[in-house]
């Protein structure tokens, strides 16, 4: 059905969709695009947003704006946008191997996720924990958000894989082997390789993944690592927020051959918004950026002052060195592209918002409804686009249930 004829006649539109109507006049209520993502089971695989709970006086039920604060996802946008929820991540930036590294990792990343539970808990009629595909459509019938947890680097489960129970156990669903550099688990796609794809010990974190009901992600890890994941894994995968390197090369992007056999193993390739089109910044930019990340370094706690004190150089570096961004159209390249190597079933939505994503045209979660657009500008039906935007995922999800029940039941 959707041909490259096809793609071509919709390209036209991506860019008055992504600037929206030409004057100031309000939305018509009647937006079909914009009813049909209220309608839909819209789901993200790939939020950040945990970090934005640990800033001082930040709340996710408050109304924040992106070009104040930079957050991009909270409870008032997410019920403008038609985003239902999604997989919610404990994400560790890489540090060191010493063990006394890796301990302080653990207990990060399970602080981590014990501020999901307790948004959740402060506010039980806007969220609700996930923990079975079937859970997400249940949690929109109540009328609250979804709630499932993800890890972003295994780093903290140290030389135990069987950590991960207690994740699971938490609220993990996702999984991922490896961040910006290379690990115990796997190589990573950005980082000199090690391992050759994935460890031994990666491989038995595999495994356990399997037994348990854990989707293992492979963004963010090597070729070779999804190699051997596609090899080993007895359930499908899932790249929760990756891009395709045909149309911007990029190691954190896959290729039409990759795309291909994720897709003939049953997984599924999410969209992001970061590695979308190549961008050199200038270097006065780069350089204040760095300084400005060493200032604050994401790692520590800040007072509100600081936070304060950051925003304000931040807003400053943005004014004297405007950044080069990505278009609405550079992600929609990327999600066409995919949908017409991996086809419809393979191929979801995780655009990494709070953690780089975001271009022009598709600030934060309020903009997806221009997504949905584009989509049926495309030719996709909204059987398709719900797949999209859940029913691939929750897919991948339900089969990563059944071969832990078969595992479990075989006493494995």
């Amino acid at each position: 059905m959707q041909t490259r004829t096809l793609l071509l006649a919709a390209s036209a539109a991506l860019a008055l969709i992504a600037a929206g109507p030409a004057n100031s006049a309000p939305k018509k209520a009647a937006d079909p695009a914009g009813a049909l993502q209220q309608r839909l089971l819209t789901l993200d695989t790939h939020l950040d947003t945990p970090a934005s709970l640990a800033l001082p006086g930040w709340s996710i039920m408050d109304a924040h704006k992106v070009a104040q604060d930079y957050t991009q996802v909270d409870l008032p946008r997410m019920k403008q946008g038609g985003l239902d929820g999604g997989f919610w991540a404990i994400y560790t930036p890489q540090g060191p191997l010493d063990a006394e590294s890796t301990r302080k990792a653990r207990d990060f990343a399970l602080m981590r996720g014990v501020a999901i539970r307790e948004m959740v808990a402060a506010h039980p009629e806007s969220f609700a924990l996930a923990s079975k595909a079937a859970d997400a459509a249940a949690n929109k019938a109540s009328g609250k958000r979804v709630v499932y947890l993800s890890i972003e680097n295994a780093w903290p489960l140290g030389d135990d894989p069987t950590l991960l129970r207690s994740f699971y156990a938490m609220g993990v669903r996702i999984a991922g082997f490896a961040h910006f550099r290379t690990n115990q688990f796997a190589d990573s796609s950005t980082d000199k390789a090690k391992w050759d794809g994935l460890s031994p010990l990666g491989v038995q974190l595999l495994a356990e993944m399997n037994r348990l009901g854990v989707v293992p992600d492979l963004s963010h890890s090597s070729d070779r690592a999804l190699d051997d994941a596609l090899r080993l894994s007895k359930a499908p995968l899932v790249l929760t927020h990756s891009g395709c390197k045909a149309v911007f090369d990029h190691p954190r992007n896959i290729d039409d051959a990759h795309l291909k056999a994720l897709a003939a193993a049953g997984g599924v390739i999410q969209i992001n918004s970061v590695y979308v089109k190549g961008l050199k910044q200038s270097a006065e930019r780069e350089a204040a950026m760095k300084a400005l990340e060493e200032k604050y370094p994401e790692d520590r706690k800040l007072t509100t002052a600081e936070r304060q004190s950051m925003l304000t150089e931040r807003h400053a570096i943005d004014a004297k060195y405007p950044e080069l961004r990505a278009t609405f159209e550079d992600v929609m390249a990327n999600l066409l592209h995919a949908l017409q190597v991996a086809g419809v079933d393979h191929v979801g939505i995780g655009l990494d918002w709070d953690g780089g994503g975001g271009v022009t045209g598709l600030e934060d979660i309020a903009d997806l409804p221009k997504i949905t657009k584009a989509l049926l500008a495309a030719g996709y039906s909204e059987a398709d686009v719900a797949k999209i935007w859940s029913g691939n995922v929750l897919r991948v999800l339900a089969a990563a249930e059944a071969e832990a029940a078969k595992e479990q039941a075989a006493g494995t």
